[in-house]
């Protein structure tokens, strides 16, 4: 009897480790679902594999894009069997010959290798540390990578990055739309509602109905240059496009270099490995040219009569480093500057101090803009956050400066 109440112990303790490794890995795994899974398992028993995994998978995972995290996890987490024969074959090809393609396996996400390795004894030690300097004269890692570069971070701050990057949002504001709801108070009279009002109340006098003019966000529409000299901000970037997309209904995201790919279905998977791993196999122009009105002009006979409807907003995330030197740039942007509510710059190269706005591309796409913004860190991210609070300031202002002393340099 002993011995059968102590199997029980190890299997529930068994299942309680398998759920913080889901909940470490980002699964929404808490404790009730941890009862709920230990009664699925009692009810269905432990003789079956297959229904063994059937119960923990009805109670632990919510979405569709959790089922492939999930298959992962649970492989590597109760030993299949013909696991270690999959990994000899290929680590030994010229042993067991070529593996075939319904063989290999899903690449591990990294998240869930982390949350299943034991973490290092430096690891351990440094969070029994504790911080007895003066706080006058420290700043915290979180205040230091704020402000710190993407293209100069390591690969263990880029991570922590990522997190923090996942957690920011896009306040968009709302704007009056041409349809009215009913309101307490509002700035016409609803006619309809009101002599509705008065026959179900006999004609005697009923309060006036009013209606006010509804507000919704506008849509938001981001084009984003891939190319390669916009390599690591592009990819820290889809980070925080995928926490907008997700965020927001109404987000468009296109990806552009050489030619111009739409990757908004993707980034609306709620899983983020998910979301890039689907955006990496769908863009083929990554890291290479960059041929920016050319793209620009598809956009606006492609997709501006679809997306920027009702004063969307356009970010343009591009250092402006054009391979065709220009050409039918300026038409491109005052076209697309046109369709849209606010346009709105965001160029990497505004993190030097002595910037010059000299290349052609630059010079084009300038007096066509409402906002001039850096995003080289996380605090050129937040400052973008504050300026969609702000009004929009008259088409040019922000970047008559620039576009000046460029004409001067020239």
């Amino acid at each position: 009897m002993s011995s059968v109440r102590g199997g029980h112990e190890r299997l529930a303790e068994n299942i309680l480790h398998f759920a913080r490794v889901l909940r470490a890995a980002g699964l929404p795994v808490g404790p009730a679902k941890v009862i709920a899974a230990l009664e699925a398992v009692q009810a269905v028993g432990v003789e079956q594999r297959e229904d063994f995994r059937a119960a923990l998978e009805s109670v632990l995972i919510e979405r569709h894009e959790q089922q492939a995290l999930f298959d992962q996890a649970f492989e590597l987490f109760w030993r299949n069997p013909h696991l270690l024969e999959r990994m000899l074959r290929l680590l030994l090809p010229k042993v067991y010959g070529r593996v075939p393609h319904a063989e290999v396996e899903a690449p591990i996400p990294g998240r869930l290798a982390e949350a299943l390795a034991p973490p290092r004894d430096t690891e351990r030690e440094a969070e029994k540390q504790e911080l007895t300097a003066d706080a006058a004269f420290t700043f915290s890692p979180r205040e230091v990578l704020q402000s710190k570069d993407f293209e100069t971070m390591t690969a263990a701050e880029l991570f922590e990055v990522r997190a923090m990057i996942a957690r920011l949002r896009l306040p968009l504001p709302e704007l009056p739309t041409r349809r009215t709801v009913a309101a307490r108070r509002g700035s016409a009279v609803d006619l309809r509602a009101t002599l509705r009002a008065m026959a179900s109340a006999g004609g005697s006098v009923v309060p006036l109905a009013w209606r006010q003019r509804r507000r919704r966000r506008p849509p938001l529409v981001v084009l984003c240059d891939i190319s390669g000299s916009m390599d690591r901000y592009a990819r820290m970037l889809l980070f925080f496009l995928h926490a907008v997309t997700n965020d927001n209904d109404r987000v468009s995201t296109l990806l552009f270099g050489t030619r111009l790919t739409n990757i908004t279905r993707h980034l609306k998977r709620r899983d983020v490995d998910v979301a890039i791993a689907r955006v990496s196999a769908a863009v083929s122009d990554w890291a290479g040219g960059t041929r920016i009105g050319a793209c620009l002009g598809e956009f606006n006979r492609r997709w501006s009569r679809r997306l920027l409807g009702q004063g969307a907003v356009v970010l343009l995330i591009s250092d402006g480093l054009d391979s065709d030197a220009g050409d039918g740039l300026a038409r491109e942007m005052e076209r697309l500057a046109k369709s849209c509510r606010r346009l709105i710059w965001l160029n990497p190269l505004l993190r030097y101090d002595q910037f010059e706005p000299r290349p052609a591309g630059i010079r084009a796409m300038l007096p066509y803009v409402d906002e001039f913004l850096p995003v080289h860190n996380l605090e050129s991210l937040k400052q973008l956050a504050a300026t969609f609070a702000q009004r929009r300031a008259p088409r040019g202002s922000a970047s008559r400066v620039a576009f000046e002393s460029a004409r001067r340099a020239a």
